[in-house]
């Protein structure tokens, strides 16, 4: 960079004719401390914290942006000097410029060295200082780290000083999602494309005054007043409303691995349409509802989500603590979706459509649940993803029963999600609860009682059925209410056909409203006995609504028939072919999520893992119904059937055909140029404790987290462990390679005697061999809960980072421990899924 003109290196990297950025030249601010924060969402986010010395603005980029926490330590790249009108930019630098992206004026104030310190500091690599920002404040340190052979960058650390402006955890990031010169969000500045509430975006007077302003008062910035919110100013729409997939009520819980139970929520079904800011809350039948869940609606956009279609259920609590829909109506009467509210509503997620432009519909029930732990991992109150366990269906629906709760709704683990009722869904209540027409009502001879009871009906055969009275669940407020709404539906002729002793004295109306009506059991006459009344239902139409009966519950197993079950597969320890179909078929709730539509290939052992094994990712058609085909081009041109499968019986045909292991492409079988995860493999050499191996990925975790990624462990079920990067697809798979090579080759140059990136044996003695090789197109690797071909039985599992630190080896479980690993399977919910990008290195 040129002494004589610090900002060469600036104007050199932009075209002032395409990007808003100011053309830059030294100068001063009135206080000569001026520090700014801009958020800046370029290929990755990352936010650039910037200190005015000498004429012009410091600059450092900072990957997971600035903590509090004085624990945190933050990775702050050095980059070139700006000038100080680039203070007051905020917008849009073009795609394709250097930097493209939204910028954020992210915070402002100043700054001032310590006593006995001074901006010279730096040079020597160290600076100890305080800032006066709207958000961060106190006393903060920047310190250079010492560079590694051959790194051209410029790496320091960005740490907060303990004092009385410290705070535990990411609350600067997670809390500051607006600019503080305009009260926007990215979405809203990269959604003004004009710039038109941006302040100039060239150098100039109107750049100088505002800098100048910026410095007075010592809090070095004068905030301008917020610009009016717009919901519509978003980058992207959200999505648009699908039917939503509907529950066949049954007479018992259904048992088996190949189904997850969820409590059967008492309130609104609900579909949330969200794209950052903007949100949009449909009822189960399409109806806009947003303004009747403003508070939940806010809670929602505060979570910056990206495109998503969230299926839920929106609750209110009873006295008891319960989700109890009469207590849903009264809040929502009370306040209408007004402020008052909000802590009385509650969003309980339970099913993930769309994503970021993917229709995830297709995918295994399991698999939308996980990808939707992830997405609302840091929702908090009153914003909630459903819990679910697999399997134990029968104990949670007494638990829920005895707590006076409605029952359990049961969902095949494997099955995609579809807009209407299957027997995928189901549904088991602890007590007797359906919609009914209202058709008429009897008025009371008590004094001041509107009526005594409402005449019901249901849709049958395309006519409406009478099905007896209700006479209580009444309050005082809820009969005036009840009695205004029937007064103006008042028909003289009955809607439905009811005997003469029933309909005597009854007054009948139009058949518009909707009860939601609990009973012991409907009479042998199709007439429901000790019914009382639960409030209307505004969100269904009276055409819906149908008897439901309770059908006999479905008996979901696995379809494939396995032979020569008494085969022993594992010599050394005895577990047989039809032991490793077992295991298979009871962990496919856990595998299926990482399996599932995956190209993947096979390592076949048919006389068991001491005969010959070979890998197979090709089928001729001989692995029967279960297991699919998709074509994939080959370097030569042409194009092969690769193997891949979709549910349970496509897992145990495998094994049939004689497999033991299940290996997989980062890439999905319909996208198979995408790749959409990164793998580490840790292999350590001959003679290396595990211990070795542990500490080498918490490092790789580490690093991965400088620059922004977050990345999971998986036991290998071998000697190493795999470091998992769950990416959003968007790129191709040579830039996948090439920063995977240079990711390890960086971490071998690093620490040579620690690792090496190379195959080489005669390079790895004592090493860890980082193998980034499986991140190519076409390579594989072990797929999370796979089975091992190895002495044992061997599995591969997810492991918490806590976790693996504790862990003795690579291979804790083998496939005897299923139960073991369903039980702890709960712990890892949303393992292996993050929407995250590649940054640009």
């Amino acid at each position: 960079m040129s002494k004589a003109d610090p900002l060469a290196e600036y104007n050199r990297k932009r075209d002032f004719a395409r990007t808003a950025e100011p053309a830059g030249k030294k100068q001063t601010s009135e206080s000569g401390r001026l520090f700014i924060v801009q958020k800046h969402a370029a290929r990755r986010l990352h936010w650039d914290f910037r200190l005015e010395v000498d004429g012009v603005l410091k600059s450092w980029a900072v990957t997971k942006g600035p903590s509090a926490d004085p624990g945190d330590k933050r990775l702050a790249v050095r980059t070139e000097d700006h000038p100080l009108s680039y203070a007051r930019f905020e917008g849009s630098i073009p795609q394709g410029e250097y930097g493209g992206g939204t910028v954020m004026l992210w915070d402002q104030g100043t700054w001032a060295p310590v006593a006995g310190k001074s901006a010279s500091d730096l040079e020597a690599g160290h600076l100890h200082f305080t800032l006066e920002g709207e958000r961060m404040k106190g006393e903060w340190l920047l310190v250079r780290m010492k560079g590694r052979p051959g790194e051209k960058r410029e790496n320091w650390l960005l740490r907060k000083v303990g004092d009385s402006h410290a705070l535990s955890g990411d609350g600067l990031v997670e809390e500051g999602l607006t600019s503080v010169l305009t009260g926007r969000t990215m979405a809203e500045i990269a959604a003004d494309k004009q710039g038109a509430q941006s302040l100039e975006g060239k150098s100039g007077k109107a750049f100088s005054k505002a800098m100048n302003e910026a410095s007075k008062h010592n809090a070095g910035a004068v905030k301008a007043q917020p610009a009016r919110r717009s919901r519509s100013s978003r980058a992207a729409a959200p999505p648009k409303f699908r039917d939503v997939q509907l529950a066949t009520l049954v007479d018992t819980v259904p048992g088996g691995n190949l189904w997850m139970h969820e409590i059967k929520f008492d309130g609104y079904r609900a579909l949330a349409a969200v794209s950052g800011e903007q949100v949009r809350i449909y009822t189960r039948s399409g109806l806009d509802w947003s303004d009747k869940f403003a508070p939940l609606i806010e809670k929602l956009a505060a979570l910056d989500l990206p495109p998503s279609l969230i299926d839920g259920e929106i609750v209110a609590r009873g006295p008891d603590g319960n989700p109890n829909f009469s207590s849903l109506q009264a809040v929502l009467k009370r306040g209408h979706g007004a402020q008052k509210v909000t802590d009385a509503l509650e969003f309980h997620a339970f099913d993930l459509l769309e994503l970021d432009g993917r229709d995830l519909a297709p995918l295994p029930n399991i698999e939308r649940k996980e990808r939707l732990e992830a997405l609302l991992a840091e929702a908090k109150a009153p914003i909630f993803v459903a819990d679910h366990v697999i399997a134990a269906g029968e104990k949670l629906f007494e638990a829920m029963c005895a707590a006076g709760q409605e029952g359990v709704i049961a969902k095949r683990i494997d099955a995609p999600y579809a807009g209407r009722r299957t027997r995928n869904w189901v549904k088991v209540k602890c007590t007797r609860r359906q919609e009914f027409v209202i058709v008429g009502w009897n008025r009371s001879r008590a004094k001041g009682r509107p009526f005594s009871s409402l005449l019901l009906a249901q849709h049958e055969d395309g006519k409406l059925i009478y099905r007896g009275k209700v006479g209580t669940g009444f309050d005082t407020e809820t009969l005036r209410e009840l009695a205004d709404r029937l007064d103006p539906l008042a028909r003289k002729t009955a809607p439905a056909e009811v005997d003469r002793v029933e309909a005597r004295g009854a007054t009948w109306v139009t058949p518009k409203l909707v009860a939601e009506i609990a009973f012991a059991e409907f009479t042998s006459e199709g007439r429901v006995r000790h019914a009382s009344f639960l409030g209307l239902r505004s969100d269904k139409s009276a055409r819906e609504v149908t008897p439901e009966m309770p059908k006999p519950s479905p008996k979901a197993a696995v379809e494939v028939e396995v032979s020569s079950r008494d085969r022993v597969i594992f010599p050394e320890s005895g577990q047989t072919k039809g032991q490793l179909a077992d295991y298979y078929a009871a962990v496919a709730p856990l595998m299926l999520p990482y399996a599932a539509n995956r190209p993947i290939s096979l390592v076949r052992c048919p006389q068991g893992r001491a005969r010959k094994c070979f890998f197979q990712k090709h089928d001729s058609g001989s692995f029967g119904d279960h297991v699919f085909h998709v074509p994939i081009r080959e370097k030569d041109g042409g194009s092969e059937d690769y193997l891949y499968i979709n549910d349970a019986d496509g897992l145990v045909a495998c094994v049939q055909m004689g497999t033991i292991e299940f290996h997989g492409w980062e890439s999905r079988a319909d996208a198979v140029e995408k790749p959409d995860r990164m793998i580490f493999d840790l292999d350590p050499d001959e003679g290396l404790d595990f211990t070795d191996c542990r500490r080498a990925a918490q490092d790789l975790r580490r690093q991965l987290s400088d620059i922004g990624l977050v990345s999971f462990a998986m036991l290998s079920g071998g000697k190493g462990v795999h470091v998992v990067v769950p990416l959003t697809p968007g790129h191709d798979w040579e830039t996948h390679k090439d920063f995977a090579r240079r990711f390890a080759e960086a971490l071998s140059t690093a620490e040579p005697d620690r690792f090496v990136a190379t195959m080489s044996k005669a390079k790895r003695k004592g090493k860890i061999f980082i193998d980034w090789l499986r991140n190519q197109r076409g390579s594989t690797a072990v797929l999370p809960y796979s089975a091992r071909a190895r002495a044992g039985a061997p599995v591969a599992v997810p492991i918490s980072w806590d976790e693996l630190d504790s862990t003795k080896d690579a291979h804790p479980f083998s496939i005897d421990d299923a139960e073991a690993l369903i039980e702890r399977s709960s712990a890892l919910h949303g393992w292996g899924f993050t929407e995250q990008r590649l940054p640009d290195f």
